[in-house]
């Protein structure tokens, strides 16, 4: 049967839109968005040995594999609703803010931790010694007020030492700024930024070269012990619709931290290249093996941090525990 001009013009751009949407896209793309400091390294360990790739052929499926590199929760948030990347890697908070946003449709969740790390509040103004002190005149960088995981720890801390109804007071003192940007004025001074909510090695950088620096909280200190502060999250529909690239991407980041628990001082080199970094290397080793960071995919302390962010109405949606904010993979069953 002969079809009509139009209608078969119609039919070919169907078939041409079908082709190229996020839903007939075949398996084998993968774009993750990162940030700055050692807290990502298994990414960097992955991308350096190719590890996704080598699991996806091991799946039978070819994984182009793109990072891409942005700062703050807030903008790696935008872009994977926006659809410009697959996987995120951003703080727990943002996390928690953009599960609860999407609950019901998206339904973006956690797919792993990227290890535990403490996160220094570090000053170098002499007069604060806890965040008791901080006055009108200090004003404190981190990744994104309000979203990034430092300010989320930073509301928790407000809101065991004022109450829960002060969760956000230190709120007006925060100021959104990249890591390198915030360690740079706290090591130099002299300028507005008097104190930085950081994570390694930046942290570890400003306390090494500046010795008015101190610290002023530990986040472990917040939420009660070794903690995943920094996580990978999707959307249901990529996990969905890419199983063999989804799984390959979790083997290869089980495969990154084991080889990274293993080698240290090859993982600082690793990261000094992936990374372009200028880090002295005897200081990114004393990070890699600092008794408190631990390279695991199992998110540990995640749920305090979730229930006080319902408690206090930061998010509407209640988690009963951490595997309602994670996809439930293997890997998730011990977590908390």
């Amino acid at each position: 049967m002969k079809i009509p001009r139009v209608l078969s013009r119609g039919l070919l751009l169907a078939a041409t839109l079908a082709a190229l949407s996020p839903a007939a896209r075949a398996e084998g793309q993968l774009r993750i968005a990162e940030q700055f400091g050692i807290v990502y390294l298994l990414l960097n360990v992955a991308q350096d040995q190719k590890l996704v790739e080598k699991h996806g052929k091991a799946a039978g499926v070819d994984i182009k594999v793109e990072f891409i590199k942005l700062s703050g929760g807030a903008s790696v948030n935008d872009a994977l609703l926006g659809g410009s990347v697959d996987i995120a890697a951003a703080g727990v908070g943002p996390l928690l803010t953009i599960w609860d946003r999407t609950y019901g449709k998206q339904n973006v969740r956690g797919v792993a931790s990227l290890g535990n790390f403490p996160y220094y509040l570090v000053t170098n103004n002499p007069a604060v010694k806890t965040i008791a002190d901080f006055s009108d005149k200090d004003r404190i960088a981190l990744p994104a007020v309000g979203v990034s995981v430092q300010s989320r720890v930073l509301q928790f801390a407000s809101a065991k030492l004022w109450g829960d109804a002060q969760f956000n007071r230190l709120d007006r003192l925060q100021v959104a700024l990249p890591h390198p940007d915030a360690t740079a004025a706290i090591i130099k001074g002299g300028t507005e930024i008097s104190a930085h909510f950081g994570n390694p090695p930046f942290q570890d950088q400003s306390l090494a070269a500046n010795p008015n620096a101190r610290i002023v909280l530990n986040s472990y200190e917040v939420l009660g012990g070794p903690s995943s502060a920094t996580v990978l999250y999707a959307t249901e529909k990529f996990r969905a619709d890419n199983p063999k690239t989804y799984r390959a991407f979790l083997d290869a980041l089980q495969e990154a931290a084991q080889w990274t628990t293993a080698n240290p001082e090859k993982a600082a080199d690793t990261y000094l290249r992936v990374a372009n970094s200028k880090t002295d290397r005897e200081l990114l080793l004393r990070v890699i093996r600092n008794p408190e960071v631990q390279f695991k995919i199992t998110p540990q302390n995640t749920f305090g941090l979730a229930s006080f962010l319902h408690r206090v109405g930061a998010i509407r949606n209640k988690p009963a525990s951490v595997k309602d904010y994670f996809f439930p993979d293997a890997h998730i069953a011990a977590g908390s």
